[in-house]
């Protein structure tokens, strides 16, 4: 087998792929994951060119002819962004609105005002997950960080017991809750079901974000003991508002997706006929796009109205949601591109193949994947996109609720260890004005810590369901 490329799975080749055949595939795979790392870590070249290039040097080292790893990846980058790119622009329009209403502030708020002493780092996980479900982790941080360091003055409390839980809260929501990308990619990429994924999430990051978070900080701020710092204190966007979104409003608001897809899935769980009326209006209205529209559709009145926003401002605040997203699309669609080129050139096949031999079990190998290309790029959603990609084929004979839990291994693999080649490690290293070596000894392993807890829960799931 010389050349191994996308005319060899269109013909649906069955024959197994040799010994040669896989040393050679595997070679080729490590060498692409080579070109994106070196271009993201020694060159500094954004993910999508990065990504880009990967893929189509991938494509060379496996012996496929260009034009054909070309269509691989256009195919792939194309279908990943039909697939999930509208789901993010709607994430982005609600964070959005939450924030520049107020909404986010007035959740802060009142979740403060009800707690103190002990149970503020409680609080702080709790404020974080719940404005992290419809948030990026990156405008979650920058939300969030004002809060964390008034708090931490205002109580006089180590920043490290504020701030681990906050993280941990947003952390969790990105690698393991959809609508957030790399989950929305990995349950595209094994056809995984949203609702189930949602559920057995939140199965998972209760108890994982509890021990990363409140549990996590009492060493952390024993071990690195900080006062916040002044200088990084920004206003807060409420702080210009005359008026701003109820509390309630505001958690129906965040909420309204989330209960639309668990509802769906319920529903498909207790019913289980594609032909129920009942079934029928929730597999609409649970759909992600509809539940995000909706929860977008409702937050302009109730998050934008209600702050005093005109339909010129609201419309405002729509068009620069979306701007900040172009580099987010791009490079979960070039991720899109490499998995597609990953599986045309035979790698799934040949993985399928390999672990037959192997007596690790599959949610394990997603795991250790995620982590190996979390170390290598620094990129929780290249390793989700990337191990997607190579463990898609194992989900083929698996129940709907092991191919949920293969999306949360991947999720959980994807958080393991951020280091120096991570732009979340150098954002929380900056905000909250540590050195390298107090970064590591918090933030890396809080992240490691959600890796490894969120991963045994999954693979502890796995035996009972």
């Amino acid at each position: 087998m010389t050349r191994l490329s996308v005319e060899m799975l269109a013909a649906d080749t069955v024959e197994p792929i040799t010994s040669a055949g896989h040393a050679r595939l595997g070679i080729a795979v490590l060498l692409g994951i080579a070109v994106i790392v070196l271009l993201i870590t020694r060159f500094r070249l954004h993910a999508f060119l990065a990504l880009t290039i990967g893929s189509l040097a991938l494509g060379a080292f496996a012996g496929a002819p260009l034009d054909k790893t070309i269509v691989s990846f256009t195919t792939g980058l194309g279908t990943t962004v039909a697939g999930v790119g509208v789901l993010i622009a709607l994430g982005a329009i609600l964070g959005r609105l939450l924030a520049d209403s107020g909404g986010a502030d007035q959740i802060v708020d009142t979740i403060l005002a009800k707690a103190g002493g002990r149970a503020m780092p409680w609080a702080m996980v709790l404020i974080a997950s719940v404005i992290g479900l419809p948030l990026f982790f990156e405008v979650g941080i920058v939300l969030l960080i004002p809060v964390v360091l008034m708090v931490a003055k205002r109580g006089n409390y180590s920043l490290m017991r504020i701030g681990i839980p906050a993280l941990a809260g947003l952390s969790v929501m990105h690698g393991l809750i959809p609508p957030h990308p790399g989950p929305l990619v990995a349950i595209d990429a094994v056809h995984a079901n949203l609702g189930i994924t949602l559920a057995l999430g939140v199965l998972v990051a209760v108890p994982t974000v509890i021990v990363a978070g409140p549990v996590f900080s009492r060493y952390a701020a024993r071990w690195v003991d900080v006062q916040a710092p002044d200088r990084m204190v920004p206003a807060r966007a409420s702080e210009d508002l005359e008026k701003r979104p109820s509390f309630g409003a505001t958690l129906v608001t965040m909420l309204l997706p989330v209960v639309l897809m668990l509802a769906k899935a319920l529903v498909d769980i207790v019913v289980d006929d594609p032909a129920n009326a009942t079934q029928r209006v929730f597999d609409v209205v649970g759909a992600p796009l509809i539940a995000l529209l909706a929860a977008v559709i409702l937050g302009m009145f109730t998050l934008g109205r209600a702050a005093g926003f005109t339909k010129e401002r609201i419309s405002t605040t729509v068009e620069k949601s979306l701007a900040p997203i172009a580099g987010i699309l791009l490079i979960v669609g070039a991720g899109g591109g490499f998995k597609q080129t990953l599986i045309d050139c035979g790698v799934g096949r040949m993985i399928l193949e390999i672990s037959k031999d192997w007596s690790i079990p599959a949610l394990l190998l997603a795991w250790l994947i995620a982590v190996a290309i979390r170390l290598a790029t620094g990129s929780a959603t290249v390793a989700t996109i990337s191990a997607a990609g190579l463990v898609a084929p194992l989900a083929a004979d698996m129940s709907t609720a092991h191919t949920s839990l293969l999306v949360l291994a991947i999720g959980a693999g994807s958080l393991f260890f951020s280091h120096v080649n991570d732009a979340g490690f150098w954002l929380v290293k900056e905000y909250f004005g540590l050195d390298v070596g107090q970064t590591v000894k918090t933030w890396s392993v809080m992240e490691t810590i959600i890796s490894v807890v969120g991963g045994a829960l999954v693979l502890l799931l796995s035996l009972v369901i």
